[in-house]
């Protein structure tokens, strides 16, 4: 039989799930709004393959959108995000819903015609808030309480650094596209992992050297392309603070592993 303390934590745990679980949904539910919205006018006004560029993100935008409208149905480890919401169920599987997640946001990092970027930033605000209050879960039971939340902030730093795909028209506007596309599957593939580091209770995990050269690489690449056309300033403030928040990390890590003993 459980005492007290036991049946108190169930009912903290389970508190915790179903705010997780109705962040995430929340989150779902205002991004799949704002890309629905966007991709319907510009099917509306005929603009869906004005261009190569229309095409591809358009393309892209509807098939992340499909992909994880399946993924969140069919996959069973989603069907403990959903009993969540009512506070039931086992649990959640934070694998099955972080890949989830990440194929939905592959979706927002496209800048299609009409695209709503403030709706989007709250979006992305209500999947930060399941990340703190999963942190802060975690911190409560944890004796690596600073570690667990500077990995956190580095992460958001992180994310915030990744470019949206915007079209350009400079000279080499296809190869600039072709590196813009390529870096939001990367580095969203990184930041899915990172996330589920987050969910996994996992924050030696997250301060991790391929992520931040991944990003250091890619971002420089698309600075240094569009520069002459105009500078990316909310990749360049955030890229350079993901840089000293990896640097600074490491180093306060190291000195307190090797205080530590390890």
């Amino acid at each position: 039989m459980k005492n007290e303390t036991d049946i108190g934590t169930d009912k903290i745990s389970k508190r915790i799930r179903m705010a997780i679980a109705w962040c995430v949904m929340s989150y779902a539910m205002v991004l799949y709004g704002e890309r629905i919205a966007s991709i319907f006018r510009v099917i509306v006004t005929g603009g869906f393959f004005a261009s190569a560029f229309d095409s591809f993100v358009n393309i892209t935008a509807s098939l992340s959108l499909i992909c994880a409208a399946v993924m969140l149905v069919a996959l069973p480890g989603n069907r403990g995000l959903i009993l969540s919401l009512a506070g039931i169920g086992d649990g959640i599987d934070y694998d099955a819903m972080s890949i989830t997640c990440g194929v939905l946001l592959v979706s927002g990092m496209l800048h299609t015609e009409y695209t709503a970027a403030p709706v989007q930033f709250v979006a992305y605000g209500l999947l930060i808030a399941a990340m703190v209050i999963k942190t802060a879960d975690t911190a409560r039971r944890s004796k690596q309480k600073f570690k667990l939340w500077y990995t956190l902030i580095y992460l958001v730093v992180f994310s915030m650094a990744i470019p949206v795909m915007y079209r350009s028209s400079i000279e080499w506007a296809v190869l600039f596209h072709i590196v813009e596309g390529i870096s939001v599957f990367a580095l969203v593939a990184l930041f899915t992992q990172m996330m589920r580091a987050v969910f996994d209770e996992e924050p030696d995990d997250l301060i991790d050297y391929l992520p931040f050269v991944a990003m250091v690489i890619f971002d420089a690449a698309i600075l240094f392309m569009r520069w002459s056309e105009e500078i990316n300033m909310f990749v360049l403030i955030f890229a350079s603070a993901a840089v000293a928040l990896f640097i600074i990390g490491k180093i306060i890590f190291a000195v307190s592993d090797k205080k530590a003993g390890k």
